[in-house]
């Protein structure tokens, strides 16, 4: 069967060290006089958008389009500036081995299925160097929500394997119960590693198909790649 793997960047591919949080508080700063307005917060599964949403609706400033471009597009600006430097960046374990067993695969469609805009996906990404490793995606540019950029992100790949989505076997690979639960909207098996802030009994408790510690464990290429 065509199988798409769809992959979850923060937390489950790599660590940035805090960059995204840096921008953020940046963005806010020159915007509202407010870096510490997420401090504290859980930024945990969300899009790029809704955590642009919710801290414009929090300083009580219109969450337009126009005003939610504005705002993305500087904190993409600060993202650069963040990434660049930073010198506490890691791809997590397993990441390398799980890309290549799957790139030799015939039929298998490897993307992203990320909250991070496209943008702030390749910067992240470059700086890894991983992008190159990615066909396709669903991104937060896409939608706001989760579960809808997930099926923008299968649809792409079921194109790119040459079959219809309802025909392939879809895999969303994250971190967070939000990316089991959109998996689940969306008719998609999960893999779930607990190599952020969620240790494996709440993945498994959220309802992944599977749960693992990280990429390195038994049983990971077989779940991905049955």
């Amino acid at each position: 069967m065509p199988t798409v793997l769809l992959f979850d960047i923060d937390g489950t591919l790599v660590s940035m060290g805090g960059a995204g949080r840096r921008s953020l508080s940046r963005t806010f700063d020159a915007l509202a006089g407010r870096p510490d307005l997420y401090e504290g917060f859980d930024f945990a599964g969300m899009t790029d958008p809704a955590i642009v949403r919710w801290g414009l609706e929090t300083v009580g400033l219109p969450t337009d389009a126009a005003t939610m471009r504005r705002v993305l597009d500087g904190y993409l600006m600060h993202l650069a500036d963040e990434i660049r430097p930073a010198t506490n960046c890691r791809v997590h374990p397993g990441v390398e081995h799980v890309l290549d067993a799957a790139a030799s695969r015939p039929g298998v469609a490897i993307g992203l299925g990320t909250g991070n805009l496209r943008e702030g996906a390749r910067l992240k990404l470059e700086r890894m160097r991983l992008y190159h490793r990615f066909a396709f995606g669903g991104f937060g540019c896409d939608h706001e929500d989760r579960s809808r950029l997930l099926r923008v992100g299968m649809e792409r790949g079921a194109a790119l394997v040459g079959a219809a989505p309802a025909a392939c076997r879809v895999v969303v690979i994250g971190d967070t119960p939000r990316d089991v639960a959109a998996a689940q909207a969306i008719g998609a098996e999960s893999l779930a590693v607990a190599t952020s802030v969620f240790p494996v009994g709440a993945l498994a408790a959220a309802g992944a198909t599977w749960a693992f510690p990280n990429l390195t464990a038994s049983g990971v290429l077989e779940a991905l790649l049955a």
